[in-house]
């Protein structure tokens, strides 16, 4: 598969403990985005961080958060970013935070052969 060099990133900002048809929304999120021949998906956890609701969510030892922060990472071709979000929208509904950035790629997978 090949990614443009002008891409974009799609961020998208959730609790862990979201969820979409009794699975984790972030795990729903990258399922979907496979299936839509997206470029990748990364799934990034956080210890520490705050939404719309002001309220903390953290890992410390003593007070575990059961909702910690989680960001999921897609990157591809603005098309395709763009026809992925429909679907998006649905698996989300009211929550969380979506962004959109103009990215270049410098490398994705293995350098082809001269």
């Amino acid at each position: 598969m090949r990614i443009p060099k002008d891409a974009t990133l799609l961020r998208i900002f959730i609790g862990e403990q979201a969820r979409h048809d009794g699975k984790p929304l972030f795990e729903a999120i990258v399922v979907e985005a496979r299936h839509a021949n997206l470029a990748g998906a990364t799934v990034l956890r956080g210890p520490l961080g705050f939404g719309h609701s002001s309220r903390l969510h953290n890992a410390k030892i003593l007070a575990l958060s059961e909702d910690l922060p989680v960001v999921v990472e897609i990157v591809d071709a603005p098309e395709k970013i763009e026809a992925f979000l429909p679907i998006l929208d649905v698996m989300m509904r009211d929550r969380g935070l979506i962004t959109l950035e103009r990215i270049q790629v410098l490398r994705y997978g293995p350098t082809p052969s001269a």
